[in-house]
């Protein structure tokens, strides 16, 4: 019988600096019941000065292998939209300080979809057998790349980081992965972008200013985009795994907005107190939106051992995905305030 990918481990880790909604109307054009109505956002974490998305990276990945029991891992995937330099890849560094000697390491763009492609790679190693341990990461410091004054980016996303480690076992185990379904459309590919900074348009020194160095998104294209793609791959899934609707006990959607997730839920026929939801305190963390999402779960009940898991996401490309698993029964290192510092 060919392996699954089975989920043994999780770690979750937020920088300590809290900026509420009341924070950024002393700075910007814009109220608490501005963001709160459009987004459900209350309050984000962001880095501090000297911190970037490799040390978050770090402080996630620990705790994920220490909840897996600290053995090894033969392979670490990074998803993220912020590296910490364009070159080299941030991965490999992570795995330098997590003590993971000559481990293949590398990182993984597909903005806020990164986890769950990383999530099928990783399950797609452990199938071949080529790998026995895998260490996914999923983290982001979008407040690095938001212009200060944007009122339709800044407010909604956090910085964080979020863990799992994956070993191989078989399929009707808990914490064994199910079906996933990725996809792409590159046709929308200005929909969620930050223009300068690549080969097509490398950034220009005399121009500290230069229109395209930051992150823009058209956010009623993305919502409706969204929606649509994460409901469909959903569907599929659930499909594919062969459950009812009334089978799935938690929908872990990427923690775009709470309008987005509340339509797809309906569109799903799940109620929302089957939907894990903490954006609210947390924003918009992209890449490791879900795996904190699922931490943050596990740690409010609402993630119990044998519960039925539908995971989904969208993200710039753009990309889409969802996947199915069966919780398993594993204690989440919590995400913690104290702060991540570099070596």
């Amino acid at each position: 019988m060919q392996k699954s990918a089975v989920l043994c481990g999780l770690g979750a880790y937020l920088p300590e600096t809290v900026v509420t909604n009341d924070d950024l109307a002393e700075i910007m054009d814009t109220t608490d019941e501005w963001i709160t109505s459009r987004t459900g956002i209350r309050e984000r974490r962001v880095v501090g000065p000297g911190i970037s998305t490799g040390d978050l990276a770090v402080r996630a990945g620990a705790r994920a292998l220490k909840s897996a029991g600290g053995e090894p891992v033969d392979l670490v995937i990074l998803a993220t939209t912020t590296p910490d330099h364009p070159c080299p890849a941030t991965a490999p560094f992570v795995a330098h300080r997590l003590g993971l000697v000559d481990t293949p390491a590398w990182d993984l763009s597909a903005v806020c979809s990164g986890f769950l492609y990383g999530l099928t790679a990783a399950s797609s190693f452990i199938a071949a057998g080529a790998a026995r341990r895998v260490l996914l990461i999923g983290a982001d410091a979008f407040s690095t790349i938001l212009a200060p004054a944007d009122r339709g980016t800044r407010p909604i996303f956090g910085d964080g980081a979020g863990a799992v480690v994956l070993r191989p076992g078989d399929p009707g185990e808990p914490g064994a992965l199910g079906p996933s379904v990725l996809g792409s459309d590159g046709s929308l590919r200005e929909l969620i972008t930050v223009q300068a900074g690549g080969s097509r348009e490398p950034l220009d020194p005399a121009e500290p200013d230069q229109e395209g160095r930051y992150f823009t998104m058209q956010g009623r294209s993305v919502f409706r985009h969204a929606v649509a793609r994460m409901t469909a791959v959903t569907e599929e899934v659930r499909e594919r795994a062969g459950w009812r609707p009334e089978d799935v006990d938690c929908l872990v959607a990427h923690q775009a907005n709470r309008r987005i997730l509340q339509a797809v839920a309906e569109r799903l026929g799940l109620p929302m107190e089957r939907c894990a939801l903490h954006l609210d305190r947390v924003g918009n963390t992209a890449a490791a939106s879900i795996p904190l999402a699922m931490a943050d779960a596990v740690g409010r009940g609402g993630l119990l051992p044998g519960h039925r898991v539908l995971l989904t996401a969208y993200g710039g490309g753009a990309t889409w995905g969802a996947a199915a698993l069966t919780w398993p029964d594993i204690t989440p290192q919590p995400d913690g305030r104290e702060r991540a510092s570099e070596g």
